[in-house]
């Protein structure tokens, strides 16, 4: 029977890139610490290296269509005024 394939997470490859850009140990040693291969920890380093201007890039706010924010609002309060109403109506009937 085969081996099921290794799946790491997305903190666990950042932490290994980081570790690989201080350069403060080997890519061998690196390799033997995280227990992966010397091409993946390479692999990683050079997707983190590429996509990193991608955390200060400045995102837009998404934008609540206000026509549909006011039909929101309508009926937040249409539903208030059936519930009052209904609880005016079941104190009449507990009576």
């Amino acid at each position: 029977m085969k081996p099921s394939r290794r799946k790491f997470t997305a903190s666990f490859k950042a932490q290994v890139a980081l570790e690989a850009l201080k350069e403060r140990e080997t890519m061998s040693e690196l390799s033997k610490r995280f227990e992966v291969h010397s091409n993946l920890i390479t692999q990683w380093k050079q997707e983190f290296l590429e996509r990193s201007s991608e955390l200060f890039e400045k995102q837009t706010p998404v934008k609540v269509d206000e026509k549909e924010q006011e039909k929101l609002y309508a009926k937040i309060g249409q539903l208030e005024m059936e519930r009052d109403f209904l609880k005016k109506n079941l104190k009449k009937l507990g009576q």
